[in-house]
């Protein structure tokens, strides 16, 4: 396993390019998710997409303090309810806002072995999983903050 560089959105575009879906699961696959998981953890995230390791391909890691979810080719499958937190992102460093996210979600995708999985989850889960997938969309938390909530941070 080895750290990437986390992309920033001041400068790296590669943020805002929709990823393209994962054909075959790899080697080169499998070091991604390993090597996205090592630099999630080094940097204290809870989830980091491919695209924020320059990568444009549709995988990501989630770990919100109950165990490292490895997820490709994730879909938001069914979604309800709303809750409104405060988010950050590796690749926006010193700003928060708040953000309106489905309160229960459900994502089916492949996980590192290529087979089906269906995940549900709420509250800071559902927030997670929205948050990577709309990574994986070229989406970022600033495009979605609730007006008057956004603040910057010293870091």
């Amino acid at each position: 396993m080895a750290l990437r560089r986390i992309a920033n959105y001041k400068t790296d575009d590669v943020l805002r390019k929709k990823s393209k879906y994962v054909d075959e699961i790899n080697e080169k696959i499998i070091k991604l998710l390993d090597d996205m998981a090592e630099t999630m953890y080094q940097a204290n995230g809870v989830g980091l997409a491919a695209p924020q390791v320059g990568i444009l391909k549709r995988a990501l890691v989630i770990d919100i303090g109950e165990g490292l979810i490895k997820l490709i080719n994730p879909e938001i499958v069914e979604q309800e309810g709303e809750q409104q937190d405060i988010e950050g992102c590796l690749s926006i460093p010193g700003i928060t806002g708040e953000v309106k996210r489905p309160n229960r979600v459900k994502v089916k995708a492949l996980n590192e072995n290529g087979k089906n999985v269906e995940l549900e989850g709420t509250g800071l889960l559902a927030r997670a999983f929205c948050h990577e997938i709309d990574h994986l969309d070229g989406i970022l938390f600033i495009d979605k903050i609730v007006p008057g909530t956004e603040k910057n941070i010293n870091i």
